[in-house]
């Protein structure tokens, strides 16, 4: 997971595949020692889990324990290419490495969280 360390908004995401998915709209370091995702929400806004289950800024749902887990391991928020195209989150354990400007998962995308 050293290569969340590397993840900057804007970054291009590919899947195993090397298809572009779209692009990084946020990310979150997480804490893989913790039992729960107490304590895993950013300052200033109510729980994270909750807003995560709304896919923060709205969309489709995103199931708790989904949820829960992408804030204990950390994830990237990825702006999903195409006008019609759901947003996706990736745990960061799915995240194989970071070359320049791009960042390669060790899944497809259908693998992802939507």
């Amino acid at each position: 997971m050293e290569a969340m360390g590397q993840v900057r908004e804007g970054m291009k995401v590919l899947d195993q595949s090397g298809q572009e998915i779209g692009r990084v709209e946020e990310f979150k370091l997480g804490d893989p020692q913790a039992v729960t995702a107490e304590g895993q929400a950013p300052e200033g806004g109510g729980g994270l889990v909750d807003d995560l289950a709304r896919t923060i800024s709205g969309g489709p749902e995103v199931p708790q324990q989904h949820a829960e887990r992408l804030l204990r391991v950390g994830y990237i928020k990825i702006d999903s290419k195409g006008l019609f195209k759901s947003d996706c989150y990736a745990a960061a354990d799915r995240v194989e490495r970071v070359e320049g400007d791009t960042v390669h998962l060790n899944v497809d995308k259908s693998q992802l969280v939507s």
